[in-house]
């Protein structure tokens, strides 16, 4: 299981986030993938592109997970 800090920050977007962690080649890959309902924010499925993902969420994209904190 991946971890990723906020580092002070109040959210990070979907998006930018699975860009950062290296699951996608870019921002645009991202955004389509979670577009096409490949992401799961807390076991639900996520479409929303900038949603907000806030400390103790876990996001699942294929087959990688990666939980948030502070």
């Amino acid at each position: 299981m991946n971890k990723f800090s906020l580092e002070g920050r109040p959210y990070i977007e979907l998006c930018d986030l699975l860009k950062i962690m290296g699951f996608c080649s870019s921002g645009g890959v991202a955004k389509m993938m979670i577009a096409d309902k490949n992401v799961t924010v807390d076991g639900e499925v996520e479409c929303r592109k900038r949603c907000k993902i806030r400390s103790g969420q876990t996001i699942v994209f294929n087959e990688e997970q990666v939980t948030v904190t502070e």
